[in-house]
């Protein structure tokens, strides 16, 4: 065989427990330069929105829920919002309370999982949480505490801590007292102590170098930190492009779909560019709307002052290095249990559980930010309230160009450093694609790594 003639060779990875989802990684290196890296999920497609077509409006809250165990509320508010929209309903005061306060239990219990169990063994060279455990058992135990409070409040709220069935339409099929969320507090003033633990333990972490290069999109909502509801704002990669932001009911005509060979996950574009979702994208667009305590976690977590004003990158730092999401996710967490606590104690319980939510037709959208993301959802309805056209985008679809090109530059970064054999490039793109927390069965246990190398 000549040296001109490529060779491939491909190294099979029989578990990767850290990722949710099954997904293989391809990648093609020409020379000693990487030329594609392409992550190939494999998952059978889910349907969702094939099969929620002449559904009732009524509907799509509870079965979307199922598209991911781990962050149900996600895909039940993203759902609520798009279809009471759609049907000309507002939630607020209380309720929207509730639901914001529902939200919280999600990201806490989320980005806590994460942070202590997925992510944290990269930087401490343990292989999973049971080797973390042996030699940090206090980090992980502290953990299971916080990912416990997070739970607490989805099952009082949601009914159970998984898939919560209190959800409906206009709010909740039943609002607790106030006597019924007292419990709450005392659990989630421990938690409070947890999360500043969290955020001084990660800060200590070693964090390589390195940029994402793609424009960061998160919800923007005036007043707060968006959570549950917000309009779409961008903040470009290019220096010289202002921040801009686009009405949700034109979020599929700047967020564009398209379907790739390599891949059952469609992949997205936002107004033709590479985009991230998450974490990094709301501290940019929304990172000066933190409580002043969670401003101050930050500071202590070395991330300093967020953009001063709609993510313009003025007067504060916009972070784009993928292995600090875990500082900002800690932040996140512990302004989570604060906001929860906020807004229990202001809590008082509605006249009544929810808002009715009349069947008419026409379009409806809704985004949340989920713990990975700004998800949006649309539905069509007819005048029966049958549902018509479905569309959900999920956050781990839209930072699938955005993870393959952070692979791309990280694996060549460890190439010209001589970490150049399957082992060492193998960790290196385990660790790149756990800075992101794909969620793979929304759009990886699982990951088998094909490398070609091309002389």
């Amino acid at each position: 065989m000549s040296d001109s003639t490529p060779r491939s060779q491909e190294l099979r990875i029989p578990s990767l427990a850290r990722v949710e989802g099954e997904t293989a990684l391809h990648l093609r290196i020409h020379d000693g330069t990487v030329i594609e890296a392409r992550l190939k999920i494999y998952e059978p497609p889910r349907f969702f929105e094939a099969f929620l077509r002449g559904r009732a409006h009524t509907e799509p809250p509870d079965l979307t829920s199922r598209i991911c165990g781990i962050c149900p509320v996600a895909y039940q508010m993203s759902a609520c919002r798009a279809i009471e929209d759609a049907c000309g309903v507002v939630v607020d005061g209380q309720l929207a309370a509730l639901r914001r306060l529902l939200y919280c239990g999600e990201w806490i219990e989320s980005q806590t999982l994460h942070i202590h169990m997925l992510h944290a063994p990269d930087f401490l060279g343990e292989d999973d949480v049971i080797g973390l455990s042996r030699l940090h058992l206090e980090h992980v135990r502290r953990g299971l505490r916080l990912k416990q409070a997070g739970n607490a409040v989805v099952e009082l709220l949601g009914g159970r801590a998984i898939h919560p069935v209190n959800v409906r339409l206009g709010g909740f099929h039943r609002a607790p007292t106030r006597a019924e969320l007292r419990p709450l507090e005392e659990r989630l003033r421990t938690a409070l102590d947890d999360a500043w633990d969290t955020v001084r333990w990660v800060a200590g972490f070693e964090f390589p170098d390195a940029e994402c290069d793609a424009d960061l999109l998160a919800l923007a909502e005036t007043g707060t930190y968006a959570i549950e509801s917000g309009v779409p704002t961008v903040l470009p990669y290019s220096a010289t492009s202002p921040p801009y932001s686009f009405p949700l009911r034109d979020f599929t005509d700047h967020v564009a779909e398209e379907q790739v060979a390599h891949s059952t996950a469609l992949h997205s574009r936002l107004d033709g560019r590479r985009h991230l979702t998450g974490s990094l994208a709301r501290w940019a667009v929304s990172g000066r709307l933190l409580s002043p305590l969670a401003l101050q976690a930050a500071r202590e977590a070395g991330l300093g002052d967020p953009p001063s004003h709609a993510g313009a990158g003025r007067g504060g730092e916009v972070c784009r290095n993928p292995y600090r999401s875990i500082l900002v996710r800690a932040v996140e967490v512990l302004y989570a249990v604060e906001e929860a606590l906020r807004i229990i104690a202001e809590y008082e319980r509605p006249a009544r559980p929810y808002a009715e939510v009349p069947a008419r037709a026409g379009t409806g959208h809704g985004a949340t930010e989920a713990p990975r993301g700004l998800l949006y959802h649309r539905y069509t309805f007819d005048g029966g309230g049958r549902v018509t056209d479905a569309c959900i985008v999920p956050p781990t679809a839209q930072n699938q160009g955005a993870i393959e090109e952070d692979l791309r530059r990280l694996v060549q970064a460890g190439l010209d450093r001589g970490e150049g054999s399957e082992a060492e490039l193998t960790r290196l793109c385990e660790r790149a694609v756990r800075n992101h927390d794909p969620c793979i069965s929304c759009s990886a246990h699982f990951l088998e790594l094909d490398i070609e190398r091309i002389h």
